[in-house]
């Protein structure tokens, strides 16, 4: 981040320099927070997900140059000669006119979390495992719990965000015994920012997960329910509606997920 700073600071007119906050576990409140505690002037902007799979985000931070002509230079994760090679190319080049395809794209906006009643979409996932799971269970006959996870979430977070880490803590243990006596189906997915399927496989050993994981690599179930933080729970019906979301995970999960998990 000084580096970023700085080179915001000595970027003239030829360079604009945006730092974009991935959207997840962070509210605009945390940004301000962050942004006041380490003196940054840059502008910083709230990605509602859409950004990040456009350009494949993975961890952070990734840095991305792009050219005046609107084509990328440059995708990396350090602060090295790549990178400035890259910023000098970029500052380097002869003006462009914006192409008319560019400069006419349409917005796009946030996607809005599903309310209750709502139809899920026709989703399926790929778990750990190797097996296909659809979020909607095919047989219309039992209710589907997902839960959505992060797999450093109870061990990085515990000593920045210990309330989280315990939450994402309490949020495992008390679905794996509610699933042992419900007939509904439980599916985990993990988020792909920060981890890897080796890493979730390797969550799941250590502790001793039962229910089905899936790593989602693109983000795209989680941009479909609109989830940006974990750990986050979402009830479907055999029907395929949303019955239950779950943003906030209390000591008693089973109350919040309500009867149709029983």
């Amino acid at each position: 981040m000084p580096h970023f700073e700085h080179t915001y600071e000595q970027a003239g007119s030829d360079l604009e320099v945006i730092a974009i906050n991935a959207g997840f576990n962070d509210s605009v409140e945390d940004i301000r927070t962050y942004r006041q505690k380490l003196g940054l002037r840059m502008p910083i902007v709230l990605d509602d997900g859409s950004l990040g799979g456009a350009l494949n985000l993975r961890v952070t931070p990734q840095h991305v140059v792009i050219g005046r002509d609107g084509k990328i230079l440059y995708i990396g994760h350090f602060v090295d000669d790549r990178l400035e090679t890259a910023l000098k190319t970029a500052r380097a080049e002869p003006a462009h006119a914006v192409h008319a395809s560019m400069s006419s794209m349409p917005a796009r906006s946030a996607p809005s979390a599903l309310a209750p009643g709502a139809m899920v979409p026709d989703l399926s996932i790929r778990t750990t495992s190797g097996e296909t799971l659809p979020l909607r269970d095919p047989e219309g006959s039992r209710s589907t719990v997902v839960m959505f996870l992060s797999p450093w979430c109870e061990s990085y977070l515990a000593e920045s965000r210990p309330a989280r880490a315990a939450q994402c803590r309490s949020a495992r243990e008390q679905s794996e015994t509610l699933a042992k006596n419900s007939s509904a189906r439980w599916i985990g997915v993990a988020s792909g920012l920060w981890a890897t399927s080796d890493e979730l496989i390797k969550y799941r050993d250590e502790q001793r997960i039962a229910i089905p994981l899936s790593i989602d690599e693109t983000g795209a179930t989680f941009r479909a329910f609109a989830v940006k933080e974990v750990p986050t729970l979402l009830v479907i019906d055999p029907k395929g509606r949303l019955t239950r979301r779950v943003d906030k995970v209390s000591d008693d999960l089973g109350s919040q997920l309500g009867a149709a998990i029983r």
